[in-house]
């Protein structure tokens, strides 16, 4: 294991750390998430082919960005600009973005200075093409910086340079786990500790905690692989343990890194800057000073060695990321791993976990990141100066009464789910914080949407005639995977399983079913989901027209992680010979009369329906809303196309 000695960071940050991240831009506005190391001047040119381009200068953007003090040397720029004269549809807008450190005059520096890899072969200037019909999109989920594949968001700038602006896709959705702040591998977690000693954050004091300061979880005692022991010897901490710590206990849905959770402010942070940019990487940000080294194990050793090697790949193709998430609008939603493992899956879960001080803030920290990073481009208006004022706050006073009670705030907030104005719409879904608790035990599974989200979901739903609507757990998944989670929910282990799919709450499943069903919601649903680490297309037919399916599940997951190999291809199998057209299983296990049909993966081997690849999900849509094509993009450069003209149904 490569080891060094303990120095002080002297070398000086760029003034980029992360970005330009695009992310919701309508005829009406665009907007923009940056991150510095320094309070900054910015400059902006929107150029689109054969139209007057738009000056904003600095003052002007003053008004329309807010820069926001996350850390002595760390500034996020929340750029929101409404536009008076609407943006041209279907050309190619280049934009110019320029900073100038906010005591420095005229010198302005663009792209080339602070991130000269920004900008696709033959380009002048990053660019997008505003298309609000949605003919095709990108969507992925599960990006796990240690899983040993290629990374997704590779492929996708691989199709991005493949192809002319007018044949890139309209969005990137990121449909939850962006970053596994649950599952970390020390390597990373090292990187992290490396970059937060040089942002200077303010220091977090830890509740209920045998580390009393963050400033000391990040360096002195940064407890590798044994965060579960920061706790003390009680019962309530133990009920934690169990339920935030207890990943490398599943015996098949595996977070085998749960002990390098993170649990600051500064360190959950400090993960997004270095999944989405390689300008905070240093050469040796793995490398471990000799005392922590030799607090290993050598079982532990080795694991840093392999993952250290594997995380060192990861970096190296972050400037591509960086390339693809400046050039797509991107929407994105959280999964349990933004948070952590099985987030809010039962009642049970909620009450041990938000009662406990230690769990609670960890918790609230990766809320509070997810609000800066993640929820507020989706949809800026959402979240009022007050809150970002809060927020600012909490991050200034770390600890502090403030940072509770925005924790609190948060923990009652019910807008993270949002919509988009395309056509079709996209509609996005919170899943996690809007659920439907069990009335028989507080043990077993939550509904994945209450009953007032339902209600919410259907009037939004009503008057289009398609829609695309945003599930991270699929709707529709694997009968018999379901059914595996239905036997140990009723043994009373539900998290042993990740029992967390839509039908495991009698309530939720009837109430959206109905919804399917209801006359004046939409003939055309496409269900783009992530979460299951693998990948698959059903076609669902629940009013049995004989025009064909009104809904499509459409499955892509993940970016960077994938299910077990031998374990899927098991149950895949076994899911087809169980649930063939002609099983009995099929009449003593039905839901809700619906035909359902796999459909296979153009390099699938007989007997397979599910893909078990990393990769990015393409879809194009005909006029109507109904998927034209599916395909799942491999960093490799292959494009696995799902056979959509034929499959094999079954009713359920």
């Amino acid at each position: 294991m490569a080891t060094a000695k303990a120095t002080t960071q002297t070398n000086s940050l760029p003034l980029v750390l992360a970005g330009p991240i695009l992310r919701a831009v309508t005829p009406d506005s665009i907007t923009l998430w940056l991150a510095t190391s320094e309070p900054v001047q910015l400059q902006l040119t929107l150029m689109p082919d054969g139209k007057a381009q738009r000056d904003y200068d600095s003052a002007q953007m003053r008004q329309y960005c807010r820069s926001f003090r996350c850390a002595g040397k760390l500034f996020f720029q929340l750029i929101h600009i409404p536009v008076t004269d609407p943006l041209p549809l279907g050309c190619r807008i280049d934009y110019d973005l320029k900073l100038a450190a906010a005591d420095a005059k005229n010198n302005w520096q663009d792209w080339q200075q602070w991130a000269p890899d920004l900008v696709y072969p033959g380009h002048r200037y990053p660019c997008f093409i505003l298309q609000p019909k949605l003919q095709r999109l990108l969507h992925g989920s599960c990006r796990k910086p240690h899983y040993p594949s290629d990374d997704g968001l590779l492929a996708a700038d691989l199709y991005l340079q493949q192809h002319k602006i007018e044949q890139w896709p309209a969005l990137l959705m990121l449909t939850g786990d962006q970053i596994y702040a649950d599952d970390v591998a020390a390597p990373m977690l090292r990187a992290i500790h490396r970059l937060v000693e040089r942002l200077d954050f303010n220091d977090e004091s830890l509740p209920c905690s045998a580390v009393a300061k963050a400033s000391e979880l990040h360096s002195s005692k940064p407890y590798y692989y044994r965060r579960d022991t920061l706790l003390p010897k009680t019962e309530g901490s133990q009920a934690v343990i169990t339920q935030i710590f207890k990943g490398a206990k599943k015996p098949v849905f595996t977070s085998d890194n749960a002990r390098n959770h993170l649990m600051s402010l500064a360190e959950m942070l400090g993960m997004y800057l270095l999944v989405w940019s390689p300008a905070g990487w240093q050469d040796d940000a793995t490398q471990l000073e000799a005392e922590i080294a030799n607090e290993l194990t050598d079982e532990q050793s080795q694991t840093y060695d392999e993952h250290q090697q594997i995380i060192r790949q990861f970096a190296s193709g972050l400037g591509k990321v960086r390339r693809v998430l400046a050039h797509l609008p991107s929407a994105m939603i959280f999964d349990d791993h933004d948070v952590t493992d099985d987030w809010n899956l039962t009642a049970e879960w909620e009450q041990t976990a938000y009662s406990h001080d230690f769990s609670r803030r960890i918790i609230g920290n990766a809320l509070i990141s997810y609000l800066l990073c993640q929820a507020w481009g989706n949809t800026p208006a959402t979240f009022d100066n007050a809150m970002l004022d809060n927020a600012e706050q909490a991050l200034q006073q770390s600890g502090s009464d403030l940072h509770q009670q925005f924790i609190t705030r948060l923990l009652k907030f019910e807008q993270w789910h949002y919509q988009w104005p395309t056509e079709p719409p996209l509609l996005v879904l919170d899943t996690r914080t809007r659920r439907w608790r069990s009335e028989v035990s507080i043990s077993k599974p939550s509904g994945l949407l209450d009953w007032e989200a339902i209600t919410e979901l259907q009037q939004d739903l009503i008057g289009h005639d398609a829609v695309v609507l945003i599930a991270p757990a699929p709707v529709f998944g694997v009968k018999l995977i379901e059914g595996i989670q239905k036997v140990f929910t009723f043994f009373g282990k539900p998290l042993l399983v990740d029992a967390e799919n839509w039908m495991a709450h009698r309530g939720t499943a009837y109430a959206l079913i109905n919804i399917f069903r209801h006359p004046k919601t939409p003939k055309n649903f496409v269900i783009l989901s992530g979460d299951v680490h693998y990948s698959f297309v059903y076609e669902v037919n629940l009013r049995a027209k004989q025009q064909g399916p009104d809904i499509w599940q459409i499955t892509s997951s993940g970016l960077k992680n994938q299910f077990p190999p031998r374990l899927l291809d098991v149950l895949d199998r076994l899911n087809r010979w169980l649930y063939s057209p002609r099983s009995p299983l099929n009449w003593f296990t039905k839901r809700r009369r619906m035909k359902i049909v796999p459909h296979k993966p153009d390099n699938a081997k007989a007997g397979e329906r599910l893909l078990n690849r990393s990769g990015v999900g393409l879809v194009e849509l005909n006029a109507d809303g109904s998927p034209k094509k599916v395909m799942q993009l491999t960093a490799s450069g292959e494009a696995i196309e799902f056979n959509i003209s034929e499959g094999e149904a079954r009713w359920e």
